[in-house]
């Protein structure tokens, strides 16, 4: 039975990575390129969140103050795609390990509400930064050319390069998890007591995994930035740090395509509540829907509320257990 599980893990990431690969020739390419840079950010924040049992309320701060630096080195100094990448990855890890080093010792609600203190602070800092652009953001940001050779101005082009460092952030995701590093984590995680007992250096390893995830979110953040060409003050906010955690939620905490699938979900609501509302006024006469457009956030809320009722282990968890049980229940019939 494992030997199938494996089997449809794979024909399953096969198919997904096909999906991906043809995507944008039949949909919005930035539309596209906007939900694998949250999806990227909300596995990086399920990193710790499900599998370290860290719970962030100020990941936004690596996410937008990555795209800030990002875009300053490529606009100002005309700074090549790669390194523009790993400036504002590097600019993540350097702000996880800060906020990690004060935030790491502490627990539960306590250590959600340093990261927010300490998110909230770097907000106000960019807001006043010289090079952020204040209240009308960082603009112009140049995507370039990759390696010096391809240029990236394309929107499918620079999709398959996006696409190609989620991937790997999504794969260094997944190696963590499944090393022995990973292991301890989910044994601090079930009890930080047993795992201090045994003689491991409890900070040390949640503190390498916040600066893990901090950078990767760095990376999605930069991304995202030259995606679009701008960063904004939008991205740093603490309604950005509220936004992710309701992604990897929705999705499915310690799974690791849910957070993704939740990003997909969020997403494409933005996007398209206010057509399909337009589309429920026209069908059924009710002017009330044409502006549901307008209650993003009421509708959102709602979607979470249901989401922790309903699939209380989001989308994928929900699955994968509806699926054991099944199997549980052959299993029994067949013997």
């Amino acid at each position: 039975m494992k030997g199938s599980i494996m089997l449809d893990k794979r024909l399953g990431y096969g198919l997904a990575l096909v999906f991906l690969l043809v995507a944008p020739h039949f949909a919005y390419p930035l539309f596209l390129m906007t939900v694998l840079c949250f999806a990227l950010f909300a596995c990086a924040l399920n990193l710790i969140m499900g599998f370290a049992g860290m719970v962030s309320f100020g990941h936004a701060a690596f996410f937008g103050g990555s795209a800030y630096i990002a875009g300053y080195v490529l606009a100002s100094y005309g700074w090549p795609f790669e390194v523009g990448m790993l400036a504002g990855t590097a600019a993540g890890a350097l702000m996880g390990m800060i906020v990690g080093v004060l935030a790491a010792r502490r627990t539960g609600i306590y250590f959600a509400m340093i990261t927010l203190a300490l998110a909230q602070m770097m907000y106000f800092i960019y807001l006043k930064a010289p090079f952020t652009g204040g209240e009308d953001g960082l603009q112009a940001i140049p995507r370039g050319k990759l390696l010096g050779i391809w240029s990236l101005k394309d929107d499918i082009t620079y999709y398959y390069v996006l696409l190609t460092y989620c991937l790997l952030g999504w794969a260094l995701i997944v190696r963590t998890v499944h090393s022995h590093y990973g292991q301890v984590l989910r044994a601090i995680k079930e009890n930080e007591a047993r795992a201090l007992s045994l003689g491991y250096d409890v900070t040390r390893y949640k503190l390498l995994a916040f600066v893990i995830s901090a950078a990767l979110s760095g990376l999605a953040g930069s991304l995202k930035a030259v995606a679009i060409g701008v960063a904004t003050l939008t991205d740093v906010q603490w309604t950005m740090s509220g936004l992710v955690l309701l992604m990897v939620m929705v999705g499915g905490m310690k799974t690791f395509v849910g957070p993704a699938v939740g990003a997909l979900v969020i997403i494409t609501l933005q996007i398209e509540l206010d057509n399909f509302g337009h589309y429920l006024a026209d069908v059924t006469q009710i002017d009330w829907f044409s502006r549901i457009g307008v209650s993003i956030p009421m509708v959102t809320g709602l979607i979470f509320i249901a989401s922790v009722l309903l699939f209380r282990e989001g989308i994928v968890g929900s699955l994968k257990a509806s699926r054991h049980r099944l199997q549980r229940k052959g299993a029994r019939h067949h013997g």
